[in-house]
């Protein structure tokens, strides 16, 4: 099994089971948060840190996102430095527009 550029080979089985959650959550924006944050970090987490990994996994997709991108306060039991490290994997949630693509490439379609 492996997500988008690691293999899960040489992961021990509870680390093989999360990255694959993490990319069969439910939601496509939070596979690729929870995707991207698990291919670069899950090999060097400790025990514990995959003890609040899992938690935060726990949660449910929509509210993930909104704390996230920002919609909602984030929780104070979620403010944890894990839980910023994880969100920094989020991708660009903007809506794409012949503008956004323009300004994104740099040229004129």
């Amino acid at each position: 099994m492996t997500g988008l550029a690691r293999t899960s080979a040489d992961l021990d089985p509870r680390r093989r089971r999360i990255l694959y959650r993490c990319w069969h959550r439910g939601i496509r924006e939070m596979d690729l948060v929870f995707g991207s944050f698990a291919e670069a970090e899950i090999a060097d987490l400790a025990d514990a840190e995959l003890d609040e990994f899992e938690a935060i996994m726990a949660k449910d997709d929509h509210d993930l996102h909104a704390w996230i991108t920002g919609a909602q306060p984030l929780p104070d039991e979620l403010n944890t430095p894990l839980f910023a490290r994880v969100a920094a994997y989020k991708p660009d949630f903007s809506p794409v527009t012949k503008a956004s693509l323009e300004e994104k490439l740099g040229k004129t379609l």
